[in-house]
């Protein structure tokens, strides 16, 4: 928990100079694959999710460790060799638990925000799912396991195998020769990312594309059909909580208002999208038929607001690099009291993204945590020890952005209801 919390540490700068990289790459080119909206939304999605795992907030079912324990035949060292059968292993299960994400109803839920973006760039990497709270593929990591690949190397190599999936989500990037035959690349995960009936859950390999031409799933880029991005239900906002729950909720809804028992059960397990008849009849949900015909989501996002989100922004990944680097010395309940404000934090901010006018409750509520933390432990989690200015700087902080948010929400519904008299 803490070393990974270190790793990101390193890793979530880099990222984000990668993503403004290609953000500015694209305005020089004159394709800007990155709205500002859209990349807010996906950073905030990346930092709740490192913040549910850095916090440890999911158990395995069953674990790698107590599979090597039992069925290994041989034992291998720490070594080169021992670190390459562990990727490729961590690879092949990656390639199945993607497969399943894409194919089962229940576990789409889980996956479903890597793919709510409408837009395709480096930001899109870091849309990563805070709603798995079970993890079930352990044994999908047999193969390393029957070779007694030790536990301590999984675990390491684990986060590179993650991070290695980052670079080929781009735009900006054409065909890379023989590199096509071998890795995943740009154009085969811009495939994967993509809603056309030609391109439709295909692609599921996260490093090495032989899993899918070995198991018959591949598609390559074609040079006449563009790729339309995002998912065939729209999320519709930029709160990646609500994203997170969204088809989960759905399912639940359905499973409440379907007749048949055999309905409610079979709804979980059935091919992603399944709705049973009689709901569907019902209670239509929006799906979008034409993909080459459909308006991307996008609120109303005056120069202010945008310059506030980024302000917003810059807090909360200083907030989150504090809890990582000290989160042994916060401690608990501590470390949990701060993730628990990092999330309402960005339910806040990501609802005034929205234009909604429940942004200023939110905000409130936030600031009256924050505020009571502070009053409460007389510090903000230690930090004083090492700015004595910190705790006076978040008071007077959280103040201000309720007072922000209430004006930006007030301005832009005054804009909204003067447009629509003069309409």
């Amino acid at each position: 928990m803490e070393q990974y919390g270190k790793m990101l540490l390193f890793a979530m700068p880099a990222f984000l100079a990668l993503v403004l990289l290609e953000k500015w790459y694209g305005w020089y080119k004159g394709k800007d694959t990155v709205p500002n909206m859209d990349l807010i939304a996906s950073l905030s999605s990346g930092v709740t999710n490192v913040t549910k795992d850095v916090l440890g907030l999911s158990v395995a079912i069953l674990s790698y460790e107590w599979l090597v324990t039992r069925i290994a035949i041989i034992h291998l060292q720490s070594g080169l060799l021992t670190i390459v059968i562990a990727f490729i292993g961590l690879d092949f299960a990656g390639y199945w638990v993607h497969r399943i994400d894409h194919t089962i109803n229940f576990f789409w839920n889980s996956h479903t925000v890597h793919h709510s973006s409408e837009e395709f760039n480096l930001a899109c990497a870091l849309r990563q799912s805070v709603s798995t709270f079970v993890r079930l593929f352990a044994f999908l990591l047999i193969p390393a396991a029957l070779l007694g690949v030790p536990s301590v190397i999984i675990a390491t190599i684990a986060p590179i195998h993650l991070f290695a999936q980052f670079w080929y989500h781009t735009q900006h990037i054409n065909r890379m020769g023989f590199l096509e035959k071998i890795l995943v690349t740009p154009s085969h995960h811009r495939v994967h990312h993509a809603i056309n009936r030609e391109y439709i859950d295909k692609n599921y390999s996260q490093i090495f594309i032989f899993w899918d031409k070995l198991f018959g799933t591949f598609q390559e880029e074609l040079p006449d059909v563009k790729p339309i991005y995002g998912i065939t239900r729209p999320v519709r906002t930029w709160n990646p909580i609500k994203i997170n729950f969204q088809h989960m909720w759905l399912m639940i809804q359905d499973a409440w208002y379907a007749k048949s028992f055999k309905d409610k059960l079979r709804i979980w397990f059935m091919p992603t999208g399944w709705r049973p008849a009689d709901v569907v009849a019902k209670h239509a949900v929006y799906k979008i038929e034409n993909v080459y015909s459909f308006e991307k989501y996008n609120t109303k996002s005056a120069a202010l607001l945008n310059v506030w989100i980024w302000i917003q922004m810059i807090v909360l990944l200083l907030l989150i690099s504090y809890l990582f680097a000290n989160i042994t010395k916060i401690g608990s309940p501590g470390m949990f009291l701060y993730g628990g404000f990092i999330f309402i934090y960005v339910y806040a901010y990501s609802e005034l993204m929205d234009g909604n006018k429940s942004a200023i409750i939110w905000e409130i509520i936030t600031a009256l945590i924050g505020v009571g933390f502070v009053i409460y432990f007389g510090d903000w989690f230690g930090a004083s020890k090492l700015f004595s200015w910190i705790s006076y700087f978040l008071i007077v902080y959280f103040i201000l952005s309720a007072a922000v948010t209430g004006w930006l929400v007030y301005s832009g519904s005054k804009q909204t209801s003067q447009l629509s008299v003069s309409i």
